[in-house]
């Protein structure tokens, strides 16, 4: 918790930085679009089960038995999988706050602040972010997992 605290801290010194001096908006808009590709390795699984349903169709067509090794659960008597992530919490944490002290210090050299009509790029972004948040929620319904736990154990199975 103190270290994600720590990266809210300095991206609001950086977000501040962006207001105050009214530049470096191209900045800002490549550390939005890493964060965005971070967030999305962050939400996926690591062994993704639509690449794992084109592999196993293949074998099948090419008359060969298929293994579910890295496939998640799709009904309740199947074997429990644990989530696992792409990019790891810990991975997630340092880059996102590597990337964001990277902009802070580009933010104080005048060779990185190119004019640009800003509101232009936050448009673009935030279509970019509902496309791509989209897609991938409905990625998440269709495979059927969640990448994250809200403190209750899941249940797999009736008790006997």
């Amino acid at each position: 918790m103190h270290r994600w605290l720590g990266t809210l801290v300095v991206a609001s010194l950086f977000m501040l930085r962006i207001v105050l001096a009214q530049g470096w908006y191209i900045v800002c808009y490549a550390l939005g679009i890493y964060l965005l590709n971070l967030l999305l390795a962050f939400l996926q699984p690591k062994f993704d089960p639509s690449l794992e349903e084109d592999l196993n169709a293949d074998e099948i067509e090419e008359g060969g038995t298929t293994g579910e090794s890295g496939l998640l659960p799709s009904q309740n008597d199947d074997e429990f999988r644990p989530f696992v992530r792409r990019l790891p919490e810990w991975n997630f944490w340092l880059s996102s706050t590597r990337a964001i002290v990277i902009a802070l210090v580009c933010s104080f050299f005048e060779a990185f602040d190119i004019p640009v009509y800003w509101p232009i790029l936050l448009m673009y972004f935030i279509i970019l972010f509902c496309l791509t948040m989209r897609r991938q929620i409905q990625h998440m319904i269709k495979y059927k997992y969640i990448p994250f736990d809200f403190g209750r154990k899941a249940r797999y199975g009736s008790r006997s």
